[in-house]
C-alpha cells in the first residue's frame, strides 16, 4: 500500500483531482501529527472512506498509485471489489446483520466494557475463522471527543492484550476520522479513516416522489 509517497495521475478528471488533493492534504496532516506526537508517520496507515461514491472515482485514486480503501455496505464493497483489481486493501467498517457473515465475517461494535470479552471469542473461540488484528473505535460522534475520550480507547488496547497475551505493538488501534484525526494519531491511533474529507460529502439516492 502507498501511504506517504507521491502521488501523481496521468490525465486525472477534475473529481479525481479534488480527490487527490485532498488526500495529499490528509497525508501531510497525518505525518505532521505523527511528528509532532514522537511517532514515526510511515506507521500509520489512512484508510480512504470510498462509501458511495462511484467506482471511476476509486479507480482514478487508485491509478494514482493508493491502494486502501473502505466502505459501510456489504453490497458495496463486493460490487466495488469485482470491479477493481485483486490489489485494493478493502476495509469493511460498518455494522454487520446476521444473514451477511457469511460474506465478510465480521460483528459491529460493542462498548468499551466488553471489547476483552469479544477479543477472546474471536481470539480463542474462532481461531480457524477469524484473525484478531486489533480494535476499531469511535470516540464522539460528533467530533467532540477529548484527551480522556481517547484515554479510554487506548485502555481498551492495553486491556485486551494482556488478557490475550499480544504486545500492543502487534494490535491495530483505528482511531479518528475526519473530524478528529490529528488529536487521535497524537492520543496513539495507528488507523485513521478518512471519508468527507478526501472524496466531498457522502452521495445516497435520493428517494422518488410517491406516485
Amino acid at each position: 500500500m502507498l501511504s506517504f509517497s507521491e502521488l501523481a495521475v496521468a490525465v486525472p478528471s477534475p473529481t479525481t483531482m479534488a480527490a487527490m488533493t485532498a488526500l495529499r492534504s490528509v497525508l501531510h496532516r497525518v505525518r505532521t501529527a505523527g511528528e509532532r506526537s514522537g511517532r514515526d508517520p510511515n506507521h500509520i496507515r489512512v484508510i480512504a472512506l470510498s462509501k458511495t461514491k462511484p467506482v471511476t472515482l476509486i479507480r482514478g485514486v487508485y491509478d494514482a498509485g493508493y491502494r486502501c480503501f473502505g466502505e459501510n455496505y456489504v453490497q458495496e464493497i463486493v460490487e466495488k471489489a469485482n470491479k477493481l483489481p485483486e490489489d485494493v486493501e478493502w476495509h469493511f467498517i460498518g455494522h454487520l446483520q446476521t444473514n451477511k457473515v457469511k460474506i465478510l465475517l465480521s460483528k459491529s461494535g460493542v462498548d468499551p466494557s466488553d471489547c476483552v470479552a469479544l477479543t477472546k471469542h474471536v481470539k480463542m473461540g474462532c481461531p480457524k475463522y477469524l484473525e484478531f488484528c486489533g480494535l476499531m473505535t469511535i470516540g464522539m460522534p460528533d467530533y467532540t471527543s477529548t484527551p480522556e475520550d481517547y484515554k479510554t480507547l487506548l485502555n481498551c488496547r492495553t486491556a485486551v492484550c494482556k488478557a490475550v497475551g499480544i504486545p500492543e505493538e502487534h494490535c491495530e488501534l483505528s482511531m479518528g476520522m475526519s473530524g478528529d484525526f490529528e488529536l487521535a494519531i497524537e492520543m496513539g491511533s495507528t488507523i485513521v479513516r478518512i471519508g468527507s474529507t478526501i472524496f466531498g460529502p457522502r452521495e445516497y439516492p435520493k428517494k422518488q416522489a410517491n406516485a
